[in-house]
């Protein structure tokens, strides 16, 4: 019979067996979604599926139940810590995600977990670390230099973008200046989406825009970071970029 695996608003489809033991569904769990058997509680109705038991045990589940998927990841003793096991944060425009994948993991096999859990379109998925995209499918994570808790951002191509996605494209945006600065000046900028904050920054200072100082800029409420692009902060043609004296230092 077919069961709905469902985890924090997103589900998916597996097949099970009447005598299937729970802890074997959860062993198929953790193939598909990398997460420890440990790290699983199932649950219908609010009642936990113990491990040593089947599913005809549980009378209540059947073809098309929903069975209720909750991960709770166990801080491993120091000792451990040389697994090749890592844990990821995957970060949309208004959602995360966590998931355990192996450092050698290629790409691709990265954008089907994330499939799985989230059910985005795999040729839809732009992914991206430290504002540099991972191109390649057939590359390992660890080529890309991502470490446990690294946060790989999902960026989704239009549809018209699925067949052909351009390098690169020029953005119109205005700088926007702090009342303290320029008295709340308005500087109208073109900038490739693929240049950062950094070669922005230098632009304004090198042209005398600003004055010579320390800068940070926000764009929709959060500080951006100097070395990633303007793509990878998820810059529209036409949007604000707030400048501020100061420095962020980041631990």
């Amino acid at each position: 019979m077919r069961v709905i695996i469902g985890s924090c608003g997103h589900k998916f489809a597996i097949e099970v067996g009447l005598q299937e033991p729970v802890v074997d569904i959860k062993n198929k769990i953790a193939q598909l979604l990398g997460v420890p058997v440990a790290s699983q509680t199932l649950a219908v109705c609010g009642l936990e599926l113990l491990d040593g038991l089947d599913m005809e045990d549980y009378p209540i589940v059947s073809d098309g139940t929903k069975i209720d998927l909750t991960i709770k990841y166990r801080m491993a003793p120091s000792n451990f810590y040389h697994s090749d096991k890592i844990q990821i944060i995957i970060k949309f425009s208004a959602r995360q995600l966590h998931i355990e994948v192996d450092r050698t993991e290629t790409v691709r096999s990265l954008k089907e977990k994330i499939h799985i859990m989230d059910g985005t379109p795999i040729k839809r998925m732009s992914l991206f670390f430290c504002g540099t995209e991972l191109e390649e499918d057939f590359r390992h994570l660890n080529e890309y230099g991502i470490h446990e808790f690294s946060e790989i951002i999902v960026f989704l191509k239009s549809m018209s973008r699925v067949k052909y996605d351009p390098p690169s494209k020029r953005l119109s945006l205005v700088v926007q200046t702090s009342s303290s600065l320029l008295n709340s000046a308005r500087i109208p900028m073109e900038m490739k989406d693929s240049s950062t904050v950094k070669e922005l920054k230098e632009l304004l200072l090198s042209g005398k825009i600003l004055p010579a100082d320390d800068y940070l800029f926000i764009h929709k409420q959060r500080i951006m970071r100097d070395n990633c692009s303007l793509k990878w902060h998820g810059v529209d043609d036409g949007d604000f970029l707030y400048v501020f004296k100061g420095t962020v230092c980041r631990s």
